[in-house]
């Protein structure tokens, strides 16, 4: 029974924590994708190689397919080829399709220029099909890479993976220094999540060979540490873990403790807050239940003086029922009170939840029809092949896309914010770089209404900020320039230095607003507002995500306009101690 226990161990460890290569690979993507931009706009590429390249910055698996796909059939080219089975592999991967992802990774030529990352990405999908030796055999690859070789990769996600790979063909003489290694490294690192992983990992090492005293302290650990985290996955599995080792130790009790720890977190956080409130309402009504006992013993008590003293029991009760109803009495208001605030608060909720569900319904039904219509006219040209009016109504339906898609982005963060829910941490950043990454997924949006762009931030202008709130912020300015901008018109970033803040300002020249719509858009109050052009799709709540992270962030926001002659939308963000 012992050693059935400790196997179950192994596997539930593996199979709760995601790889440390690939979390640290995953975070690199941005770089990788910039990398390959630059790699195609420098070169002459073919449009299907640009194209399967763009669709892989937006993390469209399928289209980089079928774009990689053709430029294979068409280009001679041994770098674009290289290129393409690397997009090709990194799509499949990411749907899970290992053995094709293989298959593309294989084909790369060893003069690629990232060929180090492309063992990386083989070893971690054996690592997924849970080959090890074969895992193993690509690691040790790039163990001894020199340090130029190391693009885009971590020498401790190989350490790391090794004493994965070892521990799992229990190879543990092998797998004991990787994994300390990488322990070493996640302590100095203080990454919690991947903290949690490692010491879980060396903990399960030891378990495995019976070293009882020393994998239990680290899985005590593992236990304290994801306590610490939002992750519930981790918090489940450490507390599995503990109960395991309890009920290996005779310590029954301890483990199911731990036993009915584990159960909790496997609720999600909703579920657990209305077990919470239930558990509360209940509580409340015991309580209620109990006082009212009490309540009732001290009736007969003084029902039994009466029979000494009738005249000043009854006076004493009668001031005491009087004093008892009045105290309700005024509980009793305060509570009406109470309730009808509470009421007015939900009924405007309710309205604006309505009014917003009404508003995001009609946009969303207006995009399915545009792009229902759309598709209609593109299969008569299919059948005629009409590729102009194909290419042309293909990018007309990617527009209407990325609105619906847009407005639900929208739609999910306000409700993220609405509830706490998400994740916002500050930052130092460089305010050119962000509009850079925000402005590039506009281009084909910029192109097809023949729209000038222009980024003149400072590249100076370094302020302290949480970065994808702003990008969330950037995305709807520069969405609206765009949306209320006519063709071959203007919109220019461009930053300007004030006391403690820099600010960023997005300039437009196109419909403008009045004076009270500028003043109705400044407005906290106001989350849906009346729309200054009719023919312009929107709910207005992009507007009020915007001033609301603006408002996380510490920062302010403007907005300055001329009906007809354009409009400056103006974020004022703190600058940090380090500017240059």
């Amino acid at each position: 029974m012992l050693k059935l226990l400790k196997i179950n161990l192994l596997f539930l460890l593996f199979n709760s924590i995601t790889l440390q290569g690939q979390k640290e690979l995953n975070s690199q993507f941005n770089q990788l994708k910039n990398e390959l931009i630059s790699s195609v706009e420098n070169s002459e590429s073919s449009q299907y190689l640009k194209k399967a390249v763009f669709f892989f910055s937006t993390k469209e698996w399928d289209s980089t397919l079928v774009y990689s796909q053709r430029n294979l059939e068409t280009s001679t080219s041994i770098t674009s080829k290289d290129i393409s089975h690397f997009l090709r592999g990194y799509s499949f991967d990411q749907k899970k399709i290992f053995n094709e992802a293989k298959t593309e990774y294989k084909a790369i030529t060893k003069d690629f220029k990232i060929y180090s990352l492309v063992n990386m990405y083989l070893g971690i999908l054996s690592l997924e099909q849970q080959d090890f030796n074969t895992a193993i055999t690509y690691f040790h690859q790039l163990e001894n890479l020199s340090d130029k070789e190391y693009l885009y990769i971590k020498k401790s996600s190989i350490i790391h993976n090794l004493g994965i790979a070892y521990l799992h063909l229990k190879k543990y003489s092998k797998a004991e220094p990787y994994l300390i290694q990488s322990l070493q490294y996640q302590e100095q690192k203080k990454d919690t999540l991947e903290l949690v992983g490692s010491y879980g990992e060396i903990a399960n090492f030891y378990y495995e060979q019976y070293k009882d005293d020393i994998a239990i302290p680290y899985f005590e650990k593992a236990y304290l540490l994801a306590k610490q985290t939002n992750d519930f996955t981790l918090k489940k599995n450490t507390t599995q873990n503990m109960s395991v080792v309890e009920q290996n130790r005779k310590n029954f009790e301890k483990a199911l403790i731990y036993r009915k720890e584990m159960e909790q977190w496997k609720d999600s956080l909703n579920d657990q807050n209305r077990i919470y409130e239930v558990a509360k309402k209940e509580k409340e009504f015991a309580v209620a239940a109990k006082q009212q006992e009490v309540d009732l013993l001290q009736v007969e008590n003084k029902l039994k003086e009466t029979q000494r003293n009738i005249f000043l029991i009854s006076a004493i009760s009668l001031l005491a029922f009087l004093g008892i109803g009045a105290y309700l009495f005024r509980e009793k208001v305060k509570a009406n009170r109470i309730i009808a605030q509470q009421k007015e608060t939900l009924d405007e909720l309710n309205a604006t939840k309505d009014k917003l569900f009404s508003i995001v319904s009609h946009d969303l039904r207006s995009s399915v029809n545009a792009l229902k219509s759309s598709n209609a006219v593109l299969l008569d040209n299919l059948q005629s092949k009409n590729l102009d009016a194909l290419e042309h109504l293909l990018q007309k339906n990617s527009g209407i896309v990325n609105g619906a898609y847009g407005l639900l982005d929208n739609l999910l963060n306000w409700a993220l914010l609405q509830t706490d829910g998400g994740y916002f941490h500050v930052d130092t950043h460089r305010l050119f770089i962000i509009v850079e990454h925000v402005a590039y997924n506009y281009k084909a949006l910029l192109l097809e209404k023949a729209i000038d762009f222009e980024n003149t931030v400072s590249k100076k202008a370094v302020v302290a900020i949480d970065q994808e709130s702003i990008k969330i912020v950037l995305r709807n300015l520069i969405d609206n320039a765009i949306k209320f901008s006519k063709p071959k018109g203007a919109i220019t970033i461009y930053a300007e230095e004030s006391g403690n803040f820099w600010y960023l300002i997005v300039e437009d020249t196109g419909l403008g607003m009045s004076e009270i719509t500028r003043s109705e858009l400044l407005k906290d109050s106001a989350l849906l507002n009346k729309k200054e052009h009719e023919d312009v799709l929107g709910t207005g709540l992009g507007l009020s995500l915007v001033k609301s992270m603006i408002q996380k962030n510490n920062g302010k926001f403007n907005i300055e306009s001329i009906l007809g002659k354009g409009t400056k939308m103006i974020v004022s963000l703190p600058k940090t101690t380090t500017n240059g």
